[in-house]
């Protein structure tokens, strides 16, 4: 499994990518690969201000329906669009093109509560 060291991750197999006052979240390279071909991605919550641990939208693969949760609490100022025609470019490439939001962070102390890339690497079994 993909793990990049330069993101933060959550026991629910998001990332984060911190800039500034702003951060993009997406799915980790375990979540694409236990979800299979994802064929759908839906998320309602632009613009909306969510708490760290709350959906922010569902992903829907051959199999089966997925929460995903934020990693930090935030404002969601962007979804990737993109992802509504080709949803399958979270398979393919979860970490740069299958971003799935940007958020502006309203409490940068909750992202050193995310897990490193070694703990999560640890925590998927890598």
């Amino acid at each position: 499994m993909n793990v990049p060291g330069n993101l933060k991750y959550t026991k629910d197999h998001e990332w984060l990518k911190a800039e500034g006052d702003e951060a993009v979240v997406g799915i980790s390279d375990y979540a694409q690969h236990e979800l299979g071909d994802i064929v759908f991605i839906e998320v309602e919550t632009v613009g909306e201000i969510l708490q760290k641990g709350e959906s922010f939208g569902t992903i829907e693969a051959v199999k089966t329906v997925s929460d995903m949760y934020m990693p930090v609490s935030g404002e969601i100022l962007a979804f990737n669009d993109a992802l509504i025609a080709k949803p399958e470019t979270l398979n393919q490439d979860p970490y740069e093109a299958g971003w799935v939001i940007r958020i502006k962070i309203n409490n940068p102390d909750e992202i050193g509560k995310l897990l490193s890339a070694a703990d999560y690497s640890t925590l998927i079994g890598g």
